[in-house]
């Protein structure tokens, strides 16, 4: 069994400590701030998917309860990295350089045995995670956010988190599932697709200009690695029945990829318009 499209998210009870050096006083600080992230948001992930079980995963499933979250770190508490693939080309281990590693928030690994390898690189798909309110922008409390969508995730039964990238409002570009693996964002699409969450519910709120700045940078990265076409780059609202990425997020989508905006632009000149 395969890890599924639409990742909704786990217990985060226990918080997996990005730094082996974090303190128990500050691992017990952000386990009580997880707990109350899940109770504040009641469901998380409007946006994941995969498809290869026949559990049911619907949008809008609630987070699984704190209590029944039992964390599985590694036992010597060092930093592993995620099983190689042989058949993924260099390119995809590649971390563009303004791209904080997963290495920062998290010690877990990807469920290799729960994911399939990535696929060529063709298409580019922009989420938000839908939980209110949005990070206030502080890097701990992004942590405490990627853990808590993370173990959402991993209570379904999912191979990592669902997405590849991630982007807080500060403007900050973090690591998700690694681009070796398919991610699980958009049911029956994961294939060659390429997986941005924004941190924050973009129905209700608006994204922040540095959020938006990098998330620019970042499609048009990916677009001129991978050769993206323009027409590619979607939101998940545009290939699935669901809210996400949210109607404010949405219209900055629809801005910058219309004729003069900032991404179509860039597009042209790289000639992927």
């Amino acid at each position: 069994m395969r890890d599924h499209p639409h990742e909704p998210n786990k217990n985060p009870n226990t918080p997996e400590s990005n730094d082996p050096g974090m303190s128990r006083r500050s691992a017990l600080r952000i386990g009580a701030t997880l707990g109350s992230l899940v109770a504040m948001s009641g469901v998380l992930g409007a946006c994941g998917s995969s498809t290869r079980t026949k559990s049911v995963n619907r949008i809008g499933d609630p987070l699984p309860p704190v209590a029944d979250f039992k964390p599985s770190l590694p036992s010597s508490g060092s930093i592993q990295s995620p099983a190689p693939i042989q058949t993924a080309s260099a390119s995809l281990r590649e971390l563009p350089s303004f791209v904080i590693p997963r290495t920062r928030w998290t010690t877990g690994t990807t469920r290799a045995w729960l994911a399939d390898a990535q696929s060529p690189i063709r298409r580019i798909t922009i989420h938000h995670d839908a939980i209110s309110p949005s990070p206030s922008g502080r890097y701990d409390d992004s942590v405490r956010r990627l853990i808590a969508i993370r173990n959402g995730h991993l209570s379904h039964k999912w191979a990592d988190i669902g997405y590849h990238y991630a982007i807080d409002p500060a403007g900050r570009a973090w690591q998700a599932r690694p681009l070796t693996y398919q991610g699980a964002h958009v049911k029956d699409q994961n294939p060659g697709n390429i997986g941005i969450v924004m941190m924050g519910n973009y129905e209700q709120a608006t994204p922040t200009p540095e959020a938006l700045e990098t998330l620019n940078r970042l499609i048009t990265h990916e677009m001129s690695r991978f050769r993206v076409a323009l027409s590619n780059v979607r939101t998940h609202r545009e290939l699935a029945p669901t809210a996400c990425p949210g109607r404010n997020l949405q219209l900055r989508m629809d801005q910058i990829r219309r004729p003069g905006g900032t991404l179509a632009s860039a597009a042209a000149s790289m000639n992927l318009a």
